[in-house]
């Protein structure tokens, strides 16, 4: 997914490094909580395993140990783990040409690539629709009895994690029929090119709602 023939080096070299620190920076905050809970040894290894799997859109996960099949149910309300996996999946999933232009050209968004704009234009509408829409749907069903944060985090991470990376925090099964076809959605939708997810990918679903006006 290279944007020009030469750079290929260059490029290779950015997806390595850029690739070690967002996984090493994510093992080191899941290893806060990891390790008090499962140990020194297990704990980093847990830590290690859930950051690269998060970056890479993977949607494996280790916390079966807990309770089978039940993914980080019980860190719903846990904002380090909800916003370090959260996180890890988003910037997995904007893709090594979006963290290019970032490194070029720091905050000065007007000098990205079109590409680097409809990225994380789109990205941005998809995770805070996404996010109002659970919310919105889901009060009364799967999110009802949690406090405002609980249901904010949840909505948040149901909002993200569909579009290819596969953890859940909530009880899917659970879900309105409403907030199911929200979930489908986002999955089609998924990630954006040159990025570690799939699905039919941001720019396409945008260039998609252009071409509707």
């Amino acid at each position: 997914s290279s944007m020009q023939i030469g750079g290929m080096v260059k490029l290779v070299r950015r997806v390595l490094i850029s690739a070690f620190l967002f996984e090493s920076a994510g093992a080191l905050l899941l290893a806060i909580r990891f390790i008090p809970e499962f140990g020194i040894k297990r704990g980093i290894w847990f830590s290690v395993f859930h950051s690269v799997s998060a970056f890479c859109n993977a949607g494996f996960d280790l916390i079966g140990v807990k309770a089978p099949y039940s993914s980080l149910v019980s860190y719903v309300g846990d904002p380090l783990v909800i916003l370090t996996i959260g996180g890890l999946i988003v910037c997995g999933g904007l893709g090594f040409i979006v963290w290019g232009d970032v490194a070029d050209h720091g905050w000065h968004i007007r000098r990205y690539k079109l590409h680097s704009k409809v990225v994380l234009a789109s990205s941005a509408v998809l995770i805070t629709v996404g996010t109002a829409l659970f919310l919105i749907l889901e009060n009364d069903t799967v999110l009802s009895g949690m406090h405002i944060g609980e249901k904010i985090l949840a909505a948040l991470f149901q909002s993200i994690t569909p579009r290819t990376a596969g953890y859940n925090s909530i009880d899917t099964s659970a879900l309105s029929e409403a907030g199911k076809s929200l979930t489908i959605l986002l999955m089609i939708i998924g990630a954006s090119p040159g990025s570690t997810g799939g699905g039919m990918k941001t720019s396409t679903f945008a260039v998609i709602l252009l071409s509707l006006q």
